[in-house]
């Protein structure tokens, strides 16, 4: 048993037990990848998949097992291989965090200035996308970590460190009847159309189930992923904006838009980082989350498994203790 047949193993696990997959995500031949697996169930004397036809189906029972085994050893050798290099700053890295438009335009800024400067030989990937895909680019390896709203800890094989809280925001262009109000009603948004979130996306179910709690249907006539196209379609009339608070910007959007917190009638959400369980966190990666969450204490960043609290009561005084964002 080598790590090169771990690697394969686990690759195709990932890709969904497509071998010609797996075998492209490792730069080598699918007859390469199905002999690394052969070998590995004949040493092991197990089947380590359930199979149709030759086609690998899912994991057997000690499969599964194995799986999870392999996985750590896979992170081990990775920690390995970083201590070595750690002491190198000219080795050429890369960081690959998923994550949202929201993030990206109006809280990592600054974040990436001070991380470029402590780290110029790492370069910055950012992969955007909903909660669901977002998971899988965890689960598959295809980035290292995610920041992300609450709904990823929704997902077993995902650890989530809470960072903080936000709240949501009402936008209506300077002339709607709304924008001299300083506190609004969710009946008053119901008599509106809106323009928000696509479901799923940054907290939008928190607010559906404000309006469905008041008995009362939003009507959603236009949904985005992305901040800047809901702030278009606003100050074009077509409905009222809903976002988080951060993605007002102050000076590019008060001459035209008007922002109305709504934390009154919405509870806030949560952002968090997410990564594999297996996943072995580096010293640079370490280090952009505690750039992104400063707040944080770095011992408790540098445990993984100890993130979320087990009981309710402590993962309450957690999220309520978490600064704005």
């Amino acid at each position: 048993m080598n790590i090169s047949q771990l690697k394969s193993f686990v690759e195709v696990v990932r890709s969904d037990f497509n071998i010609t997959n797996a075998a492209e995500k490792l730069y080598t031949s699918q007859p390469t990848v199905s002999k690394q697996l052969k070998i590995l169930e004949d040493e092991l004397n197990v089947s380590l998949f359930n199979r149709k036809n030759n086609n690998l189906l899912s994991l057997s029972p000690i499969g599964e097992q194995v799986h999870h085994v392999a996985c750590d050893i896979l992170a081990q050798f990775d920690k390995i291989k970083s201590l070595v290099s750690h002491d190198d700053s000219t080795i050429k890295q890369n960081l690959h965090i998923a994550t949202t438009h929201t993030q990206i335009r109006y809280k990592l800024p600054k974040v990436i200035e001070r991380f470029n400067a402590r780290y110029p030989n790492v370069s910055l990937h950012f992969h955007q996308g909903a909660p669901a895909q977002l998971a899988e680019m965890i689960n598959n390896g295809d980035v290292d970590f995610a920041i992300a709203t609450e709904s990823l800890h929704l997902y077993d094989d995902l650890l989530t460190m809470p960072c903080y809280q936000w709240s949501r925001s009402a936008l209506v262009p300077h002339d709607h009847p709304l924008a001299q109000h300083e506190q609004l009603t969710i009946e008053e948004l119901a008599n509106y159309p809106l323009i928000t979130y696509v479901f799923g996306f940054t907290g939008r179910s928190k607010l559906d189930q404000v309006f469905y709690q008041n008995n009362l249907t939003p009507n959603v006539v236009l949904t985005a992923v992305d901040t800047e196209i809901i702030k278009f379609y606003v100050k074009r009339g077509l409905g009222v904006g809903i976002i988080s608070s951060v993605a007002f910007d102050s000076q590019e959007d008060s001459d035209t838009l008007r922002c109305i917190n709504i934390s009154n009638l919405v509870k806030p959400s949560y952002t968090h980082i997410c990564i594999n369980r297996h996943m072995h966190l580096k010293d640079y990666m370490l280090d952009f989350i505690s750039c992104y969450a400063p707040h944080l204490d770095l011992n408790y960043i540098h445990q993984p498994a100890q993130w979320l609290p087990a009981d309710q009561k402590s993962r309450d005084r957690l999220y309520s203790a978490l600064p704005e964002l």
